[in-house]
């Protein structure tokens, strides 16, 4: 069962707590975490690229010269593709990316995710966060006593807009409620910082 130090806002040792070994301590699946990212990356796809095809240009409804003596190759248009002005082949055109993957093969990612922060040692875990104000120095400061200065998601059990405007402004940290995570963030932060009460409710959806 991997145990793992909670720390307070000024990076010092509070006490220790297991975590869950069917959530934090199992052998991280690579292949699903690969396809849970490509699905993350595909359904934030807008899909709203578009170009006119050679039906949709405007004009180019009178053939520009007679079929033949002119010496010209033949053409019927002039918004045929290789005219100037002329219409896209093949446009792209609005579609929808996105697609789902099985809500086993979801869970696994997250766990395997979870997991790998802890292997890697890029799990820290806080007592909570306290701001009487919205200051964006507080959290810059705990973030550099707690040893994460470059990107960094914080899970937080609430909604708490002191903490995620404060932090908005740090670049390469996000903020995240724990009913909300994505196993993409998680990959995507050098180091996974979860309050106490947001590990509780994790291991209590996935355990």
């Amino acid at each position: 069962m991997p145990k793992v130090a909670v720390l307070d806002m000024a990076g010092k040792e509070v006490e220790k707590i297991d975590l869950s070994e069917a959530v934090f301590g199992i052998e991280p699946n690579t292949k699903v975490l690969h396809d849970m990212v490509v699905n993350y990356l595909a359904n934030q796809r807008q899909g709203t690229q578009s170009a006119l095809t050679r039906a949709e240009v405007s004009g180019g409804g009178r053939k520009p010269w007679r079929q033949k003596g002119t010496g010209h190759a033949r053409q019927g248009s002039t918004r045929a593709p290789q005219w100037t002005h002329g219409g896209i082949v093949f446009a792209p055109k609005p579609r929808d990316y996105s697609y789902s993957l099985n809500k086993k093969v979801k869970r696994l990612a997250m766990k395997s995710a979870l997991s790998s922060k802890v292997i890697d040692n890029d799990l820290i875990v806080l007592d909570k966060i306290t701001l009487d104000e919205y200051k964006t120095k507080t959290i810059a400061t705990m973030l550099k006593a707690i040893g994460s200065e470059k990107k960094a998601l914080i899970v937080l059990p609430e909604v708490n807009e002191k903490v995620i405007a404060s932090a908005a402004n740090i670049p390469g940290v996000k903020t995240a409620m724990a009913n909300t995570l994505n196993v993409y963030d998680i990959l995507n932060a050098d180091k996974f910082i979860v309050l106490k009460d947001a590990v509780a409710q994790i291991e209590e959806v996935y355990a």
